[in-house]
């Protein structure tokens, strides 16, 4: 018996991705004044391509069929941001950008925990008989 249902899973996926683009953000902000660092973001699309792979399951019954665990997207889902050159020492941290990021993710972030505490909120009102 499953006693959370897929909304639970699907939250914490999304807090993991908040939780590692919060590192990236503060790593870029760290590197700010560094010679040559190359700011890094983290790829949303690889970061739900490694959620949905690990979530699917597929048994391949002929070669024709699509492999579902045959992409190996990065396992972090973090990449360099290349050609970008803001400063003269070769680093591409635009710190304005990366505020601005890290504001996003900030709400980003609390909204999905206003979710999760709804979802344990409406969990122990059913424990409580709806008292």
């Amino acid at each position: 018996m499953k006693l959370f249902s897929s909304t639970i899973d699907t939250i914490e996926n999304g807090l993991n991705y908040s939780s590692l683009k919060q590192k990236v953000i503060s790593q870029n902000i760290a590197n700010e004044s560094t010679p040559g660092y190359k700011a890094k973001d983290v790829s949303f699309k690889d970061t739900l391509q490694t959620a949905v792979n690990q979530s699917l399951g597929a048994n391949r019954t002929d070669d024709r069929h699509f492999d579902f665990k045959g992409t190996s997207p990065t396992a972090s889902g973090i990449i360099n941001r290349k050609n970008v050159s803001y400063n003269h020492n070769g680093n591409s941290v635009d710190i304005d950008n990366e505020m601005t990021d890290l504001a996003s993710n900030q709400i980003y972030y609390n909204a999905l925990i206003e979710r999760m505490n709804g979802k344990f909120s409406s969990l122990q009102n059913v424990i409580r008989g709806g008292k």
